[in-house]
């Protein structure tokens, strides 16, 4: 993971939309980033599902979300109609993005290796810097426990 106080890498990343997001869109505005594995699996779907229940929480506190996965655009499209998605979900195919922010590689499931996407999420202040880091999180809950935090982040720094 990147350290509270690291400069938050540049990212330019197509949406569900093929639209072009970068971090530098959100500056001077609070932005969680939160990374993936694979959308449409039951995991991510709980994930995705608590933001966007919470995204007016977070709006009201001038907060912008955005997922990030390996999966292609049309695939994230996909998942977005599935579920009613109202917040960007960004398309990294090659985890380069991930990779920068520390979110990607070797991983073991029911016993096979392979690089993917770590469920890490990332809290960027308006300033491009990280305010706070979360490795390894659950995705039940993750969403309501980052809105509990967010109220005590000013100007505290959290690490998870």
């Amino acid at each position: 993971m990147l350290d509270v106080g690291d400069e938050a890498p540049e990212f330019e990343l197509p949406n569900q939309h093929g639209e072009t997001v970068s971090r530098s869109d959100f500056e001077g505005r609070r932005l969680v980033v939160y990374f993936y594995p694979r959308a449409n699996t039951e995991g991510c779907t709980t994930e995705a599902c608590g933001f966007n229940d919470a995204l007016p929480q977070f709006e009201d506190r001038d907060v912008s979300v955005v997922g990030i996965s390996d999966d292609p655009v049309d695939d994230l499209a996909d998942f977005a109609d599935d579920y009613d998605l109202e917040f960007d979900l960004l398309s990294d195919e090659f985890g380069e993005v991930a990779t920068l922010y520390e979110s990607y590689g070797e991983k073991q499931m029911f016993g096979n290796t392979f690089d993917g996407v770590f469920r890490n999420t990332y809290v960027i202040g308006p300033d491009g810097r990280i305010e706070a880091t979360y490795e390894g999180v659950s995705p039940e809950g993750h969403a309501d426990d980052l809105l509990e935090d967010l109220e005590e982040l000013d100007p505290a720094d959290i690490a998870h």
